[in-house]
C-alpha cells in the first residue's frame, strides 16, 4: 500500500491507500503507541521521513492524490496529523510523543523545506513534544539519511542549514540528527542556537558508551566511519551492528 501507486524503494506490485486503509494505519499508530507506553517505554516517535508510508504521503513525489489527503500541504499532511491526534489520545497529554519529519526529500518533486515548515507548525499546533528533524530518502543516492565519508567537521551535522530556519519558524524543541560526530561541532550547535538537542545512530552502533565516555572528559570524535557496513548483518537477518569494527577485531586476532 502507498499513497499512491507509484514507485517507492520498496520493491513489489504498488495499489493506492482506499480511505478505510487509512483508517486502519492511523488507528495502528494509537495502538503501538499504546502497546509501547504500557511495556515501560519513556515515550514514542512518530516515523515521519526517508521515504516511509508517512513521508511518502507528504511528498508530492510519491503523493499524487486527489481526495482530502492529497494535493496541497495541509491535505499531503493530514494522515500525519490524525496519526499523532490517535497516538496522543491513545497515551494521555503528558506521554512524550516525538516525530522525526524531513526538512527536504532531497529527490525531483520532493517534500521541500517551505512545506516541511508548515508541518512543523501544524505538528505543534497539535501539540507534539519535539521534532527530530532529518532528511532524504532510502533510496535517494548521496544525498540520503545515512550519507557516508564524514571524515571532517565540516561535513557534519549535514542538515545544520535547514535547522536553523526551522528553529527560527517552529515553536517546538528541535533534535537535529544526521551526520553528528564531534562532541565539539555538537556543543557549538546547541550554543548557536541551531538545535536544542542533537541525536545519533550509527556512532551508537559502534560504541554504545560514547556519550559516556564524552561525559568523563575523552572528547575524541566518534569511532563511527560512517561505511554504513552496519546495515549488511540487517540485510541477512542478522541484528545491526558495526561490521567494520568485527573486521578489525579480526584482522588483530590473526
Amino acid at each position: 500500500m502507498a499513497p499512491s501507486a507509484v514507485a517507492g524503494f520498496a520493491k513489489g506490485p504498488r495499489r493506492e491507500m482506499m480511505l478505510e486503509d487509512i483508517r486502519q494505519v492511523v488507528s495502528a499508530y494509537g495502538t503501538a503507541a499504546k502497546r509501547a507506553q504500557q511495556a515501560g517505554f519513556d515515550g514514542v516517535q512518530i516515523h515521519s521521513a526517508h521515504g516511509y508510508l508517512l513521508n511518502q504521503f507528504l511528498s508530492p513525489a510519491f503523493n499524487q492524490r486527489n481526495d482530502r489527503y492529497g494535493g496541497d500541504i495541509r491535505n499531503r499532511a493530514r494522515i500525519l496529523i490524525e496519526v499523532l491526534q490517535s497516538v496522543r489520545n491513545a497515551v494521555g497529554s503528558s506521554y512524550p510523543v516525538l516525530v522525526k519529519l524531513n526538512c527536504q526529500d532531497f529527490i525531483d518533486n520532493g517534500l521541500m523545506l517551505d512545506d516541511s515548515l508548515q508541518v512543523g507548525t501544524m505538528l505543534a499546533q497539535n501539540g507534539i513534544d519535539a521534532i527530530e528533524l532529518s532528511g532524504g530518502i532510502l533510496s535517494g543516492g548521496k544525498l540520503n539519511p545515512v550519507r557516508m565519508g564524514i571524515k571532517t567537521e565540516e561535513k557534519e551535522a549535514y542538515f545544520q542549514h535547514d535547522a536553523v530556519v526551522f528553529k527560527k519558524q517552529v515553536d517546538v524543541p528541535l533534535i537535529l540528527v544526521g551526520g553528528n560526530r564531534s562532541f565539539q561541532v555538537a556543543e557549538r550547535l546547541v550554543e548557536e542556537g541551531v538545535a536544542d538537542y542533537l541525536s545519533m545512530s550509527r556512532p551508537l552502533i559502534r560504541e554504545p558508551g560514547l556519550v559516556n565516555r564524552w561525559k568523563s572528559g575523552d572528547l575524541a570524535k566518534a569511532a563511527c566511519v560512517s561505511d554504513n557496513m552496519c546495515f549488511e548483518p540487517a540485510r541477512k537477518g542478522n541484528g545491526i551492528y558495526c561490521l567494520t569494527e568485527e573486521r578489525q577485531k579480526a584482522r588483530k586476532d590473526n
